[in-house]
């Protein structure tokens, strides 16, 4: 049989007699050994098998010599690997391309040749119970295995390791009898499903010329295959079900399977708005938006909805992940995961090509991020835009990638719409039973280009001839139904003209369509608004807690139970925390931060951190995860406050996918403090996608508020290109339209003041932090108690921890973060009396009302210095250079621009070498305190001073 076979199965063992396990003298032995897959090398060990046939002949009276047992006990080994290599290798001979275009080889081991059998149809093998029989013919065995598993629907099941989940898949496609079988009535319903899949594309086709629309036609099949899903889903116990998708057939989903009103669609086309004017924003082309909705079927409710999506593909997976997770949690269904259901729809070039794609697949069974399993939906038009298969990938299949969290894979030929249904069907009911994600790949086409004003035979003629000439999914499926007597010509007839009608008045109607109301602010998100005007935006609230409040947080946070035992250096950080709130002084970052996560939790706010390092905090400061170091237990001092709950997570290593599914699960859930932590701020360039399409425009482009937390370490300590910038400036180019919050905070009280202010607020906005590195342990980066009591906010622009007369101030030095804190060391070195420096904490909105009152109190000042740490060409200079202007001129000071202090422009953001860093930290420090010349700073002072005096 040669080497082949080992790539599919174990090898054999020589054992000898019966193993421990099965019971050898029971015929259905060999049935259960092989189904289960348990111990295939004992299921084809020669004398077990001998012992097997022996036992099944004596007892269906058919007495076998030696030489017939030897030969029996042959037959039935080569029967069981030819039922091996289909359950293994069928797939590969199915009927998948409705175009008929896929050259596969069929496999040669997938032949009665190959297995020894040629010729030998009517031989009567002993198979014991597989699919049902004890003993067959060659010949209807292989009949039958061919129709199992090459017919419309290819299973690839046999990568997973799990026994009960293989045994689950093949009952469904084992079991006696035709496995597709649907009523007369359902498969009329499937036919009406894809007739007004068929006519609405070509209904837009007709009114619409020209018009982009990214059309489903082609794979119409999907329409009653997610049809099927809401409905079995619901007599399953799905409540929800939360989809994801790109362009290809969003539009016919939106209104075929979401329910949206034809008629609005219509107006969109038209130019329209799908919310009323005065609400705003930027809106988004039809076919990137979302909606939500109710559908029943059988008496039980589903609630839909289809998050909005950019044109980046596979970006909204994620963000559906986390919006599943959190209605989940909502829906207290965490554990079973049954009532929340995320599917996602792809293209087959995205699904094998983005790497997101693998992300989300990765969270699948990662504690704090599982949802239960997703159902994912491959519309396979082998191709992407212009790009055959072949050259788009290095697998078979685009589905191979979910290999690796062993899903199995329906392969199923669009052109039976059957087949389709079928499919859905079985992964729902797949993941309900197992909890794990699955994957239907509806092989299908494109009937017109990447868009309906493309032409496709530029690059793929032959397929475009192909597809010009092959009939249309209702015309296949309904001569189909005709020929079985399900319908007639005039039932189809009937079907289409009904449907053609409702679309002809919707279009009517579409003409004096208004829509009413916008939905973003309904359901968990009720009582919280958008804010009315940019100076709402900027508002603080009371933020500080009662003292007894503040107390109590205290003791949870720095008390260890008895059963727990603590690693030595973490009890004297709990040492050193008792000696802060006994002296009330000295509170460092990390006891800030869970002071604000400890009292929104106790006020009934969730709280949720995660990061690739957030329980212990990448440079140890946080340790809001203690590790029994006997047992390695996880104790969580903030998760047994009362009242609210408090989730922390170490991520799995990614920033693109668990920033989206932070993301999400902000989207559904405003009353909880969702954040994100990069293990370093740079990191998170690795998510742009994510923060340019979804944090800082989804608001204004599809009327989705959130108000996701991005933690982001920043800060020059000579760390190197990677280890020291946020890319601050990236998120200040974002900024417009009161859009998100950018902070670049120095003191823990207001960095606890800011989070407590992000859930207080009756709206919510997304906000970036620039975390600290060196801060979180600088003595001068001390907060004491009274700072978080009392009638205490947060402060967007913090004073000079030295008090300077505001008449003596002569020269200003505006900054942000770290820097502060080494420029007043320096000056109070120097003596300098008549230099102040204060604080921006907040870059966005900016603060300019409040800093235009400072300035015009200082009635002596002669400059303004912005300085930073970053080179000229990133960080915050060139975002508040004109604000800062505007601030002086609305202080009375026309005219007056600050100067800028900082590195020179680089293209690496920082340098690696730790000498070089310390000059170039000395050098900036020293000019924007005037007290050394160099750089764009200097030369600004001199021409300044040169103006006045020539003045």
């Amino acid at each position: 049989m040669g080497n082949e076979i080992h790539d599919f199965m174990p090898a054999m063992g020589d054992q000898e007699g019966p193993q421990p396990g099965p019971s050898w003298a029971n015929p259905r032995w060999l049935s259960e050994v092989v189904d289960s897959d348990a111990d295939l090398t004992a299921a084809l060990d020669p004398t077990q098998m001998k012992l097997a046939v022996a036992a099944a002949a004596e007892k269906g009276g058919k007495p076998l010599d030696a030489k017939a047992i030897q030969q029996a006990a042959d037959d039935s080994i080569r029967a069981m690997l030819l039922v091996r290599l289909y359950r293994v290798r069928g797939h590969l001979a199915a009927n998948l391309d409705p175009l008929g275009l896929s050259h596969r080889d069929q496999p040669g081991d997938l032949t009665l040749e190959w297995h020894g059998f040629a010729g030998q149809e009517d031989r009567e093998v002993f198979v014991g119970g597989v699919l049902g029989y004890d003993w067959v013919t060659v010949g209807e065995l292989f009949r039958r295995l061919r129709e199992i598993y090459c017919g419309d629907v290819g299973l690839e099941y046999m990568h997973i390791s799990d026994t009960e989940e293989r045994r689950f898949l093949q009952e469904q496609f084992e079991s006696p009898g035709d496995t597709i079988q649907f009523t007369d009535e359902g498969k009329r319903a499937i036919l009406a499903a894809v007739v007004r899949g068929e006519q609405y594309e070509k209904f837009l086709g007709k009114k619409y010329v020209g018009t982009k629309r990214f059309g489903l036609d082609g794979g119409e099949s999907m329409i009653p295959a997610l049809e099927a899903v809401i409905k079995h889903g619901g007599q399953l116990g799905v409540r929800e079900i939360i989809y994801g998708m790109a362009h290809r057939g969003r539009l016919n989903v939106l209104a075929n399977v979401m329910g949206k009103p034809y008629k609005v669609i219509f107006h969109e086309f038209s130019g329209g708005s799908a919310t009323p004017d005065e609400v705003g924003g930027s809106g988004d082309v039809k076919y990137h938006l979302g909606t939500s909705t109710d559908r029943e079927f059988d008496g039980i409710e589903v609630h839909m909805s289809l998050v909005p999506n950019p044109s980046h593909l596979e970006a909204v997976d994620p963000v559906v992940l986390g919006k599943a997770r959190a209605q989940q949690a909502i829906r207290d269904d965490l554990k079973k995961h049954e009532q929340v259901l995320p599917v996602l729809i792809h293209g087959d070039a995205a699904f094998a090509g983005q790497g997101i794609v693998w992300e989300c697949l990765g969270f699948s069974g990662v504690r704090g991020y599982n949802t239960g399993g997703c159902l994912h939906f491959v519309i396979n038009n082998q191709i992407g835009f212009t790009t055959s298969p072949q050259f788009a990938r290095s697998s078979p299949y685009p589905s191979d990638v979910a290999k690796g969290v062993q899903a199995p894979i329906l392969h199923v030929n669009g052109d039976d719409p059957e087949a389709v249904t079928f499919a859905c069907k079985l992964a729902v009911d797949y993941r309900q039973t197992f909890g794990r994600d699955i994957v239907i790949d509806m092989w299908c086409y494109r009937r017109f280009g990447h868009n309906e004003g493309d032409e496709p035979s530029f690059t793929q003629p032959i397929m475009y001839d192909r597809i010009r000439k092959h009939p249309k999914v209702s015309e296949i499926y309904s001569a189909r139904l005709e020929k079985e007597g399900v319908i007639d010509q005039a039932y189809l007839d009937g079907l289409i003209t009904e449907f053609t009608d409702t679309l002809e008045e919707d279009f009517k109607a579409a003409e004096s369509y208004k829509p009413n109301e916008a939905d973003w602010f309904g359901g968990r998100w009720a009582g919280l608004n958008k804010p009315v005007d940019p100076e709402t935006a900027r508002r603080n609230v009371d933020t500080a807690i009662e003292r007894k409040l503040f107390d109590s947080l205290g003791r949870t946070l720095t008390t260890v139970p008895d059963d727990v035992t603590i690693h030595k250096t973490l009890g004297r950080v709990l040492d050193a925390k008792r000696a802060m709130f006994e002296s009330g002084e000295g509170f460092d970052w990390a006891t800030g931060e869970a002071l604000a996560f400890g009292s929104l939790v106790t006020e009934g706010f969730g709280v949720r951190l995660s990061g690739q390092d957030s329980g212990r905090g990448t440079f140890s400061q946080r340790h809001a995860v203690w590790i029994d170091q006997n047992d390695e237990r996880k104790y969580i001092p903030l998760a047994t406050l009362p009242h609210g709950k408090f989730e922390v997570y170490d991520s799995p290593l990614s920033e693109y996918g668990v920033l989206g599914f932070e993301y999400g699960f902000a989207m559904a859930d405003p009353k909880s403090l969702v954040m994100w932590e990069a293990q370093f701020g740079d990191f998170a360039n690795g998510a742009q996608i994510m923060i340019d399409q979804y944090i800082a425009s989804g608001e204004v482009k599809w009327l989705r508020a959130n108000g996701l937390v991005m933690l982001l370490p920043h800060g020059y300590e000579g760390q190197g290109p990677e280890h020291s910038s946020a890319r601050l400036e990236r998120f200040l180019q974002l900024c417009a339209n009161d859009n998100i919050q950018v902070c670049n905070i120095t003191t823990p009280a207001n960095y606890f003041h800011v989070l407590r202010r992000q859930m207080l607020r009756p709206f919510r906005k997304p906000l970036v932090i620039m975390t600290p590195k060196s801060l979180l342990r600088h003595p001068l980066a001390k907060s004491n108690a009274d700072e978080f009591v009392g009638e205490n906010h947060f402060m967007r622009i913090k004073s000079d921890m030295k008090e300077i007369a505001d008449k003596n101030v002569r020269r200003l030095v505006l900054c942000s973060g770290k820097v502060a804190y080494d420029l007043m060391e320096r000056r109070d070195k120097e003596g300098l009396e008549d230099v102040s420096i204060v604080r921006i904490e907040q870059l966005y909105p900016f603060p300019g009302d409040p800093l235009a009152i400072r300035l015009k109190r200082m009635t002596n000042l002669e400059e303004i210095v912005w300085c930073q740490e970053e080179p000229k060409n990133n960080g915050a200079w060139f975002f508040v250079d004109r604000l800062i202007e505007q601030a002086a001129a609305d202080a009375g000071k026309p005219g007056m621009r600050p100067v800028y202090a900082g590195r020179e422009p680089a293209a690496s953001p920082a340098t690696g070498l730790a000498k070089r860093h310390q000059v170039q930290q000395e050098s900036l420090v020293s000019i924007a305190l005037g007290l050394a010349d160099g750089g764009d700073a200097a030369r600004q002072l001199k021409s300044r001073k040169s103006s006045k005096k020539a003045g």
